[in-house]
């Protein structure tokens, strides 16, 4: 299968990258800049959505991962437009480019995002859920539709909702490490909001999944079947590492830090299922919290994971 891939360079981009070549599989970055001598990639303006050089076909499936980083300091007013115009704006005129090619790929995997759902409080959240409300959810509801000419021409469309994503080479985990580490990690506000995560391993697992089901297209929750409170998620990261979690952050701190993100990033909580990955008999090589956090970590199991197979 030849697959395009935008967001390459980007953590899981570059892992899905070489997931598949060494899967036998041909991986083609869409770069933003001219394509280097003998260099296997196509060039890709997101302000116009052209992939030169242009020709009657670009790729088997297109996996569009690309985006402006959603954690910053704040989200300033310029912040959210350059978030939304990377995601909604630059999938619409991919897709406007896929959908006029005289071959249009057979598959579009769109990535999205469990914000889609808002806050849900302690309440079991599936595809089948309703849009939440706030900047992510309105977000995630318009960056998938922006995928809907693709739809109309026939592309088979996942649009992956990806939970928080493990892994030490970057994202959400990585940026926590330095501050468990020196023993100042805390539960966040009460604790009792829910988070939903995926080990890096299975998002790349659950991508190549969903290329090879023709049965899945639409919303897919890319999360793993456990998810866990904010309060647990800091116990089992600092019994991962060895550590004391004794400093919470408060509510009102974490609201006069980052703003509105905190609300949306921190407080709220989704307690969201993969009921279409598992319903696929997508196999989760890392369902539980505390052995995707010793895979990503590189830590031995403890005695208690190796017995009950966490």
């Amino acid at each position: 299968m030849i697959v395009a891939v935008s967001g390459a360079g980007g953590l899981i981009g570059s892992a899905l990258v070489s997931s598949l070549r060494a899967a036998g599989h041909r991986a083609i970055p869409l770069v933003r800049r001219a394509p280097w001598p003998g260099e296997n990639a196509l060039r890709w303006d997101p302000s116009s959505g052209a992939i030169t050089p242009a020709g009657s076909a670009v790729a088997d499936a297109v996996v569009h991962l690309a985006g402006e980083r959603i954690v910053g300091l704040r989200w300033t007013a310029d912040k959210k437009r350059r978030i939304r115009e990377s995601r909604v704006t630059a999938t619409r005129l991919l897709v406007q480019t896929l959908t006029r090619l005289p071959k249009p790929p057979a598959v579009l995997v769109c990535a999205s995002g469990t914000g889609y759902y808002g806050h849900g409080g302690d309440g079991v959240l599936t595809e089948d859920s309703r849009a939440g409300t706030g900047f992510l959810a309105d977000l995630a509801r318009d960056w998938e539709a922006a995928t809907a000419a693709a739809i109309a021409q026939g592309i088979r469309v996942v649009n992956l909702r990806l939970g928080v994503v493990l892994s030490a080479r970057g994202g959400a985990l990585a940026a926590m490490l330095t501050p468990f580490r020196l023993g100042l990690g805390g539960v966040v506000g009460g604790g009792a909001q829910w988070m939903s995560w995926i080990a890096l391993d299975d998002v790349i697992g659950a991508i190549l999944h969903v290329l090879s089901t023709d049965s899945l297209r639409g919303p897919v929750n890319a999360v793993a079947p456990a998810p866990v409170t904010n309060a647990e998620f800091t116990r089992t990261l600092g019994r991962v590492l060895g550590r004391p979690t004794l400093l919470p952050l408060p509510a009102f701190a974490a609201r006069l830090a980052l703003g509105e993100m905190a609300d949306e990033l921190l407080l709220t909580s989704q307690r969201v299922l993969p009921a279409r990955l598992e319903a696929s008999n997508y196999p989760f090589r890392h369902p539980h919290l505390e052995g995707a956090l010793r895979a990503a970590l590189g830590a031995e199991p403890s005695a208690s994971a190796r017995l009950s197979g966490r």
